[in-house]
């Protein structure tokens, strides 16, 4: 099931002096791999391929959407993601998450406040729910 209609242009991406989110794509793997290990124990290289060419597949698909967060002057420098998913709960229209890697933890408050107003701004939904964020 598509999240957004098939008249909506989604957005390439969002670049602030800090960061610069792009659509996740397999062509990241290595870059997203040295990112996320922290945070996903036993996740392997093979692992992480499969679900960035999984991401990849539900963004042209439209069912779902992956960035990966980067450094404006390294392209190749991933900071972290920023996902947005269908919800199940009642009175969201999309669920959203994004999260940085632990040396880039000075940026967390920043990536939230923007990728939180780039939805608001630039996105079809009324309401978003972001776990473990929402006051």
């Amino acid at each position: 099931m598509k999240l957004v209609p098939d008249d909506f242009a989604v957005p390439e991406g969002l670049e602030t002096a800090r960061f610069r989110l792009r659509m996740l794509t397999v062509r990241d793997v290595v870059a997203d791999f040295e990112a996320i290990r922290g945070r996903a124990p036993g996740l392997t290289l093979e692992q992480n391929l499969i679900d960035l060419g999984w991401h990849q597949k539900e963004f042209q698909r439209r069912s779902s959407f992956a960035y990966t967060v980067v450094d404006p002057a390294d392209d190749g420098h991933v900071l972290g993601c920023a996902y947005v998913y269908p919800t199940d709960e009642p009175g969201f229209d999309a669920l959203a998450t994004c999260w940085v890697r632990s040396e880039a933890a000075e940026l967390d408050g920043e990536l939230y406040e923007a990728f939180r107003a780039w939805l608001e701004r630039d996105w079809p939904f009324e309401r978003v729910t972001y776990p473990g964020r929402d006051a």
